[in-house]
């Protein structure tokens, strides 16, 4: 038999052709692909920007918004949303002796029927601080009720809001509540000082924002050196969002909610998501009845009403109504919220047990927790994501509702949820109190969601790029 000897030439490489297709796309990873997916997905990557911006708006806002969220203004109370104000420096408020009739008598008989109140006016400036009313006095009518309207009144039935009455030679009448700087219709109704009569007369008063001086050197709103003089303008807190029915600036108080309202929702769900990790991939990993015990144990605590163990811890605790209730609202998230968590993990981890590299790295010697820590909690990092990417608007929505409800935040520790139950008090009349916290629950809770979908879709094997 003759020995080929192999020469140079048979160790030349290989000649490629031109025309042969050549792999261009680099290896990426697991992770990698699914940012690559994640990234085309333009309703997560959104909601992944409002997130981000919803966190900016949580821990640096506070920093650039430096307005007490507990400070109230009750001249600038349930403010709609507006620019910068101006006010004037008024004297501080003494009391009005009024204007009355020298020499009153009391009709002797009532008529049916009297004329309406004539020389109805302002007297003297109408602020924010008091409005002083005055009228000329009716034949027959020995008495006078004073009505004031946000709106312009249609009819007799339509004056508005009762302020008030006068007897006898009272011929004035003093506004100091809740005044606003906005239009008000003023009725004078005349009176046999019981009943009224059928006939009013109409006048409308724009109080102009006023301060005092002590309110004005209170609030640090004189500039430095100087001097505040009656009649002085001077430019008041901004409100960019308004206020609430006691003043505060609803954008404090939303930066400070959030806070709360992130705090709960956040934290909660991680701590819970934890907990069913450990649980599910303890009882999947080790299965047989190990298995079958603790997930009949997972099964009872799903069985349990959350709100009666909501109502328990807080006897436990100690809190009584009207307390703010943020403790025992996270313990009975976390004892409450894993098994959901648990039954995923344990699903996943009875797949991955059974994949051939788990057996290869048994049979190399490897230990139990290695093995859980190298290969089965990597490969269920999708699932846990996708998780807690639900279960964190779930717990916002939990203490949102909670809130509401007066069983969560309680006032005046704001919460995006006790915000709306104090806003629901007032949404016909100033709705901006309730819309401003109910946008931000709904826009923080459908990001979260839509990112989630995003992260089911980029983190599933199956779809993996072959571009």
């Amino acid at each position: 038999m003759s020995t080929v000897q192999p020469t140079a030439a048979d160790f030349e490489p290989v000649k490629v052709e031109s025309d042969v297709e050549q792999i261009s796309r680099p290896s990426l990873s697991y992770w990698q692909d699914a940012w690559v997916r994640l990234k085309k997905n333009t309703r997560a990557i959104v909601s992944l920007w409002i997130i981000i911006l919803l966190t900016v708006f949580t821990l640096i806002g506070p920093f650039i918004w430096q307005v007490d969220p507990a400070l109230q203004d009750l001249n600038q109370v349930s403010q709609s949303p507006s620019w910068p104000k101006s006010a004037v420096v008024v004297e501080a408020y003494s009391t009005w002796d009024g204007i009355r009739i020298d020499g009153y008598q009391s009709p002797d008989n009532y008529p049916e029927q009297v004329a309406a109140p004539t020389g109805f006016r302002a007297v003297g400036d109408a602020t924010t601080q008091r409005v002083r009313l005055s009228w000329d006095a009716v034949a027959g009518a020995d008495g006078y009720n004073i009505y004031r309207n946000n709106r312009q009144p249609q009819d007799f039935n339509d004056l508005g809001l009762p302020l008030g009455s006068t007897y006898g030679d009272e011929l004035s009448y003093e506004d100091r509540l809740s005044l606003e700087d906005r239009e008000y219709y003023y009725a004078v109704v005349p009176t046999d000082g019981i009943d009224e009569y059928e006939s009013y007369t109409l006048l409308t008063v724009t109080p102009q924002l006023a301060l005092t001086h002590e309110e004005a050197n209170t609030r640090g709103l004189a500039k430095s050196g100087d001097h505040l003089a009656v009649g002085d303008q001077i430019t008041i807190e901004f409100h960019p969002m308004g206020t609430d029915y006691l003043g505060r600036d609803m954008l404090a108080r939303l930066m400070e909610g959030a806070r709360v309202s992130l705090f709960i929702g956040i934290v909660a769900p991680f701590l819970y998501v934890f907990i069913g990790i450990v649980y599910g991939g303890f009882a999947g990993y080790f299965s047989g009845k190990l298995d079958v015990l603790l997930m009949r144990f997972a099964d009872f605590v799903v069985a349990l009403p959350f709100l009666l163990f909501m109502i328990l811890f807080k006897i436990a605790f100690g809190i009584g109504p009207g307390e703010s209730g943020i403790f025992p609202m996270l313990i009975a998230l976390v004892l409450l919220g894993w098994p959901a968590t648990a039954r995923l993990v344990r699903g996943q981890v009875l797949q991955i047990r059974e994949q051939g590299y788990i057996e290869a790295a048994r049979l190399l010697g490897a230990k139990d927790h290695y093995l859980i820590l190298r290969h089965i909690i990597p490969n269920t990092m999708g699932v846990i994501l996708v998780t807690l990417t639900f279960a964190v608007p779930a717990a916002i929505f939990t203490e949102a509702f909670l809130s509401f409800i007066g069983m969560g935040v309680a006032p005046p520790t704001p919460s995006w949820g006790s915000m709306c139950n104090e806003g629901v008090k007032t949404m016909l009349s100033h709705p901006h109190e309730l819309i401003f916290p109910a946008v931000l629950i709904s826009i923080t809770v459908l990001a979260f969601n839509l990112l989630g979908d995003g992260l089911t879709e980029a983190l599933d094997s199956r779809m993996r790029s072959r571009e």
